[in-house]
């Protein structure tokens, strides 16, 4: 690589850059600013950073540079790209977050004059609050994004101020919408809203503000419902999920997608409304289940809580959550691929990558969001990737009506091995040894087996996929599934 790369990613890691991968709960004092590069490092390439512009604008861009990198490069050439696409992501022509706000001249949150700020979406303006409790750790503060109910829009999010201050959590960072409408108007799992979660999750990334080893989604009841989904759906950036006074239908957030996030759900056991308190049975003797099959993973804490209506315990939830980090590369995921979305006129959404699984091809037609690819992967500690791809065909089960509604508390699912599609691998040396072949096989068959050979292409194409600082991968194997 260039001097000016060997350069540059040392006074980056001397910035501390390294600091945001590990967790801290050390307070700080004030935030730092971060120091301005010495004169004369050179922080641009302008072929990534037209490739990251595009990927922002939603763009199917590629980038087609093939650079090789030695073993004493990568940690230099990832902070170099990750410093490229910070660049860019603050440059970028979207709404920008602002600086958190301790407010400390209010009593409680809900006393707040005005929003932080605003993002426009499809049904209207989102106000939000982006707060701060306690002094700032040194890797960054664990940010809580935190999802209101369904009632009257406004009295809600108020409410949801008040409860989100009160909780014992500090030092904590919140991101707390108010929906555009209450009622049943508030849904926050559409594609508009899971491209405001990725904006918050991306720029507070780069910002340095936010510890990327602690990102969580919390609710109460129709935020309960969204953070049970988004659970699901977004794992891989989270350390953990907190719905409460909730109770998700478990085909629309399939709990085995949770391996490796710790999970806690607090209901009342008398909240019988629209099934919830079986709902959330179901969903204990689920994640039992799968915590007995799968040692070490499904981490959860999953209770109905006696004699409480909707009204339970709310407290319960941040302070246990928060002694939670992150698996960002983990051994063993996990993966059933299902679209979400199809609310407020707004169509389903699949995820094209996963941790550090990417779809080059599904396995499914994505035609009906009851057939679903599944993707389970195990990293041996022999440099053997096993990869099982099965397509899930999902019936509801069991269902219950309450108040005119009818629930369905349980799946079946049949499995079928996968007849097509193809899926990219991103390796590093916390997953392989990079220094030896490297062995995948699908579905029991060998795909590949030889050396994987770092490169910058590689870095810069996972960079943009996950925006993510701790999953910046130099390597990747490309197979096809059959």
């Amino acid at each position: 690589m260039k001097k000016t790369l060997l350069i540059f990613g040392a006074l980056w890691l001397m910035m501390g850059i390294g600091a945001a991968a590990c967790s801290s709960d050390g307070p700080d004092t004030d935030p730092k600013p971060e120091p301005e590069p010495e004169p004369g490092i050179e922080i641009e390439d302008p072929a990534i950073e037209t490739y990251f512009a595009a990927r922002l604008r939603g763009e199917q861009a590629e980038y087609d540079r093939s650079e090789s990198l030695a073993a004493d490069e990568l940690a230099e050439a990832s902070a170099r790209v990750w410093a490229l696409w910070s660049k860019t992501v603050k440059a970028a022509d979207e709404p920008q977050l602002p600086a958190p706000s301790p407010h400390a001249d209010v009593q409680r949150w809900d006393d707040i004059a005005r929003p932080d700020g605003a993002w426009t979406l499809p049904d209207g303006a989102m106000n939000f609050v982006y707060a701060s409790k306690g002094d700032r750790p040194a890797a960054g503060y664990p940010l809580f994004i935190y999802l209101h109910g369904s009632g009257e829009a406004l009295s809600e999010w108020q409410a949801g101020l008040a409860w989100c201050h009160y909780f014992a959590d500090a030092p904590s960072l919140y991101f707390i919408p108010r929906s555009p409408k209450g009622g049943t108007s508030c849904r926050w799992f559409p594609p508009s809203r899971q491209e405001a979660w990725e904006r918050v999750i991306r720029q507070g990334f780069v910002s340095g503000t936010v510890d990327p080893e602690r990102v969580y989604f919390v609710g109460i009841s129709e935020g309960g419902y969204g953070s049970q989904r988004l659970a699901s759906f977004y794992a891989d950036y989270l350390a953990g999920a907190g719905p409460i006074a909730g109770g998700e239908q478990l085909f629309q957030a399939p709990p085995e997608n949770c391996a490796n996030i710790a999970f806690c759900l607090q209901t009342g056991e008398e909240d019988t409304m629209y099934g919830r308190s079986r709902l959330v049975r179901k969903a204990a003797d689920e994640w039992a289940a799968l915590a007995e099959a799968h040692p070490g993973y499904y981490v959860h804490k999953i209770d109905l809580q006696p004699g409480k209506g909707h009204g339970c315990d709310y407290t319960v939830t941040t302070p246990w959550l928060k002694g939670y980090t992150r698996r960002a590369v983990p051994k063993y995921l996990y993966w059933e691929n299902y679209g979400m979305g199809d609310a407020l006129g707004e169509k389903l959404r699949y995820r094209d990558c996963f941790y550090n699984l990417a779809v080059v091809e599904p396995s499914d037609d994505r035609t009906d969001n009851m057939v679903r690819s599944c993707y389970e992967m195990t990293v041996g500690d022999d440099n053997v990737i096993d990869l099982r791809v099965r397509v899930a065909t999902v019936e509801t089960c069991e269902p219950v009506s309450e108040d005119g509604w009818t629930m369905e508390l349980g799946v079946k699912k049949s499995y079928a091995d996968a007849e097509k599609g193809r899926v990219k691998i991103y390796l590093d040396e916390r997953l392989v040894d990079l220094s030896k072949p490297v062995r995948v096989r699908v579905n029991g068959v060998e795909r590949y087996n030889g050396t994987v050979t770092p490169d910058l292409r590689n870095l810069v194409e996972s960079c943009a996929l996950y925006f993510d600082p701790l999953r910046l991968f130099p390597a990747s194997v490309e197979v096809d599934v059959r």
